[in-house]
C-alpha cells in the first residue's frame, strides 16, 4: 500500500470510527462465551441488524466449528463473500492462517541463506507452525488486517469467536506477546551485529544482515500488536458482548473472563442470557422456571453493573436468515 493510499485509508476510518462514536456503538463488535450459549447465533443478528440500518457490515467467524454458514444459510469459506444486502461473511481458518504466515517467513528466508542449511530453515518453520500459540498468532493478524479495512468498504465488523478460554488466549496476545517480541527483536538484532562483524569484507554477508526476515517478521508482528492493541482498549472503537444461558457454569465461566478481558483493558459491551424460558411455558418447566429465576437473579448480582439483554427461547433452533432476522429484531435494546 502506498503512503497516499494509506493515508486515504487511515482518514475513512477516522471518519467511520467518528460516526460509530456519534451513534454510540463502537465499529468492532465481539460476541463470544462458552460454547452452545448461541453467541453464533447472537453475532450473526446483531450484524443483520446492523445490516439493515444500512451499515455496511462483515460478520466474521473465528471459531473452528463454523456454524455461522449452516446459520445463515450461505456456505462461507476463508474469502469475503456476500450473505444479503450490506452484509458480507468470512470464516477464518486459523490453521491455514498459520500456515500461510510461516510460509511466508519460510520462503523469505530461503531466498537468502546458503543451501547448505535449506533443510535445517525448512525444520525450524515446521516446528514454528507447530508451537502453542501460532494458530492464535496468525489469526490476530488477519484480525487487524480486517480492522485496518474498516471503511473500505465496511461501517462495522461483528466477531463471532471461538469458546471462551480460545478466545480469552486471542485477545490477550497483544498484552503478553508485545514485550517477548521486543525482546526477540533486540536479541536477533545482537546477533546480526556480530555476524556484520564476521563478515565485514563479504559483500554477500552483509546484503544477507540486511535483509533479515527475522526481524522484518517480527517488527511487523509487534505493531500489529500494538496497532491492536489500541483497537481492543478503546471503547469508542470495541466492545466484547458475553452471551450466556441461565445455568451454573456459564455464569461462572463469564466471570471469570470478564475479570481476565477488563485486567487487559478490554471494554465490556455487555451480557447477553439467551434462551431465558418464558414464564408461560406451563406446569411442565415449574421446576427448570424457579431454578432459572435464581440464577437470572446470581446474573444481575454479578453483572448487574454492566448492560443485560435476556432473549427467549425459540420454539426451535435458530437455522436460515428468516429466523436469525426475528432475533435480530430483539437485539436493539443491546444500544439502549
Amino acid at each position: 500500500m502506498t503512503e497516499k493510499m494509506a493515508e486515504k485509508t487511515t482518514t475513512t476510518m477516522k471518519t467511520t470510527m467518528e460516526n460509530q462514536k456519534n451513534n454510540r456503538r463502537p465499529p468492532f463488535i465481539f460476541f463470544g462465551g462458552k460454547g452452545g450459549t448461541g453467541k453464533t447465533t447472537c453475532s450473526a443478528a446483531y450484524a443483520v441488524r446492523l445490516a439493515k440500518e444500512g451499515r455496511k457490515t462483515l460478520l466474521v467467524s473465528t471459531d473452528p466449528a463454523h456454524s455461522l454458514s449452516d446459520i445463515v444459510g450461505v456456505a462461507l469459506s476463508d474469502k469475503v463473500l456476500p450473505i444479503r444486502e450490506n452484509l458480507w461473511g468470512i470464516e477464518i481458518d486459523a490453521a491455514e492462517e498459520a500456515k500461510r504466515y510461516i510460509g511466508e517467513i519460510q520462503d523469505k528466508m530461503l531466498a537468502i541463506v546458503s543451501p547448505a542449511i535449506v533443510e535445517e530453515i525448512k525444520r525450524q518453520m515446521e516446528i514454528a507452525y507447530l508451537s502453542p500459540g501460532s494458530e492464535e498468532a496468525a489469526t490476530f493478524d488477519k484480525f487487524v488486517e480486517l480492522m485496518d479495512g474498516l471503511g473500505n468498504p465496511y461501517d462495522a465488523i461483528v466477531f463471532d469467536t471461538a469458546p471462551t478460554g480460545h478466545t480469552l488466549r486471542l485477545l490477550s496476545l497483544p498484552e503478553i506477546l508485545g514485550t517477548w517480541i521486543e525482546s526477540l527483536i533486540a536479541k536477533r538484532q545482537k546477533s546480526l551485529e556480530l555476524f556484520k562483524m564476521v563478515g565485514k569484507f563479504e559483500k554477500d554477508m552483509m546484503r544477507r544482515a540486511a535483509e533479515d526476515p527475522v526481524v522484518e517478521a517480527l517488527t511487523r508482528r509487534q505493531k500489529r500488536f500494538e496497532k491492536s492493541r489500541k483497537y481492543l482498549t478503546n471503547p469508542e472503537s470495541s466492545a466484547f458482548f458475553f452471551v450466556l444461558n441461565a445455568e451454573r457454569m456459564p455464569i461462572l465461566e463469564t466471570e471469570r473472563a470478564i475479570a481476565l478481558l477488563e485486567k487487559f483493558g478490554i471494554p465490556i459491551g455487555g451480557i447477553v442470557v439467551n434462551r431465558v424460558i418464558p414464564p408461560e411455558a406451563g406446569d411442565y418447566f415449574a421446576l427448570r422456571l424457579a431454578s432459572q429465576e435464581e440464577y437470572l437473579q446470581d446474573i444481575q448480582r454479578r453483572f448487574g453493573a454492566k448492560k443485560i439483554l435476556r432473549l427467549p427461547l425459540l420454539r426451535s433452533d435458530v437455522q436460515g436468515m428468516e429466523q436469525v432476522e426475528t432475533v435480530a429484531a430483539m437485539m436493539g435494546e443491546i444500544d439502549a
